[in-house]
C-alpha cells in the first residue's frame, strides 16, 4: 500500500467516525408515548378509530454545526400498503425550532413560521392519526432529518417520496426514534 493511498484512507476513516460521532449525538423523542405505545390521542377519528388525531409532540437535541433547517416525518412502514404509510410530513422547519408541540401539525395547530406541510398519504397535508388495524401492532418512525439548506424548493405537488430525494441531497444528519400502536 502506497503512503498516499494510507493518507487518504486515514483522512477517509477520520471524516466517517467523526460523522457518525455527530450523527449519535443527534437524538429525536417523544412525550406523547406511554410505555413506547402512542395513546388515543395521537390515532385518527376516521377509518374505524376513535382518537384525538392530534399529532405527536416531538423535540430532537444535539444536530450537527451547519444544520439549517429540518424535515420531520412520521411513518408507518408496516401498513398494509406495500409502502408504509406517510401520517405527517414537515419541511422547512426553521434551524432555531427544536420542538412541535402536541397538536401542532393538527386542525387549527400552529406550525412554527416557514414550515411546509406536505401531503401525506391520505392526500392532505397536516397530521393524519394512525390507525393500525385492529389486533396488529404497527410501528411508527419519527425522522427529524438536520439539512445543510435553509430551505428545500417544493413544488405544489410535492410527494413524500419526492421530498425524500431532496432530503437525502441536503441532508447532515437524521435521528429516529419509534414508538408502537395498537388497537
Amino acid at each position: 500500500m502506497n503512503r498516499a493511498f494510507q493518507c487518504v484512507a486515514a483522512i477517509s476513516l477520520s471524516a466517517a467516525a467523526m460523522a457518525t460521532a455527530q450523527a449519535g449525538d443527534f437524538t429525536v423523542s417523544t412525550s406523547s408515548q406511554r410505555d413506547g405505545k402512542f395513546p388515543l390521542a395521537q390515532f385518527a377519528n376516521a377509518m374505524g378509530c376513535k382518537g384525538g388525531n392530534l399529532s405527536p409532540q416531538i423535540s430532537w437535541k444535539g444536530a450537527p454545526a451547519g444544520t439549517k433547517s429540518y424535515v420531520v416525518t412520521v411513518y408507518d412502514p408496516d401498513a398494509p400498503t406495500g409502502s408504509g404509510w406517510w401520517h405527517w410530513v414537515l419541511a422547512n422547519v426553521p434551524a432555531d425550532v427544536t420542538e412541535l408541540k402536541e397538536g401542532a401539525g393538527s386542525q387549527g395547530g400552529s406550525l412554527p413560521a416557514g414550515a411546509v406541510s406536505v401531503r401525506g398519504d391520505n392526500g392532505m397535508p397536516g397530521y393524519a392519526g394512525i390507525c393500525p388495524p385492529a389486533g396488529q401492532t404497527h410501528n411508527y418512525v419519527i425522522t427529524v432529518h438536520a439539512l445543510k439548506v435553509e430551505k428545500l424548493d417544493l413544488p405544489p405537488t410535492v410527494t413524500p417520496a419526492m421530498l425524500g430525494f431532496m432530503t437525502l441531497g441536503a441532508g447532515l444528519a437524521k435521528a429516529t426514534v419509534t414508538v408502537k400502536g395498537s388497537q
